[in-house]
């Protein structure tokens, strides 16, 4: 029987968090996964790195990775739009409000 190399620690959620993230960027869970995902896949690198010949599925720590880096910026972004958003909405509201205080 074979030795088989077991996968990196924290491949699997890694990639798994890095998809949600992609999937639920629109919302701030989004950005949540991407962050976890990212802090994951980070340390399922460091441990990898120290002794690759033992694990296998670097690609997964990669793939983890780079989907949570975008994850974290779509998150990013939808969080800037909401908040200028909110920013424009709130001062055309009051705006409307005085209008409305002459009749």
């Amino acid at each position: 029987m074979e030795n088989q190399k077991q996968n990196a620690p924290y491949a699997v959620a890694a990639l798994v968090l890095g998809i949600c993230s992609l999937l639920f960027g629109c919302f701030f869970v989004g950005l949540v996964c991407g962050v976890v995902g990212l802090v994951l896949a980070n340390k399922g690198l460091t441990v990898y790195n120290t002794n690759p010949n033992v694990y296998n599925g670097y690609g997964m720590l990669k793939a983890g990775k780079v989907t949570s880096i975008l994850g974290v910026i779509f998150g990013s972004i939808y969080v800037l739009y909401y908040i200028i958003a909110v920013a424009i909405l709130g001062s055309v509201g009051f705006a409307w409000l005085e209008w409305l205080d002459l009749f």
